[in-house]
């Protein structure tokens, strides 16, 4: 069974560089992709960014293009994503998500296309 566990969110300085980390476990990876969205109080939930699983190609939000880099660690079974130059509008509880469909061949940022979510890590940015 494919459990998705993130980590690393809590209370940030406007400016901070906090990385939040997924952990994947219950099945080999390859062909998958993993995403990372956000959900603001009030607000619908938001693409961040994506990563093939195998080729590490990248897929990001304009709102965060520049900012935060995703990356994964196929041997430990890690997505990250690291966060930079937070502000106010980056506060969310920010989920980890994965697309099973092997034969989809692109990112994608449409949450309705992944099968699998984590419970969300809280990143609070404090000015």
């Amino acid at each position: 069974q494919v459990q998705l566990v993130e980590s690393g969110g809590g209370l940030v300085q406007a400016g901070g560089s906090p990385r939040l980390s997924c952990a994947a476990s219950g099945r080999t990876f390859s062909g998958w992709v993993m995403g990372w969205f956000r959900q603001a109080p009030g607000k619908e939930r938001e693409f961040v960014a994506a990563i093939g699983w195998s080729a590490g190609t990248t897929l990001y939000s304009d709102s965060v293009k520049g900012r935060f880099t995703i990356s994964r660690d196929t041997v430990k079974n890690q997505v990250y994503l690291q966060m930079s130059s937070l502000n106010a509008e980056d506060t969310a509880v920010y989920s980890c998500a994965a697309d099973r469909d092997i034969y989809r061949r692109s990112l994608n940022a449409d949450a309705s296309k992944y099968d699998y979510w984590g419970q969300g890590t809280q990143v609070t940015v404090s000015s």
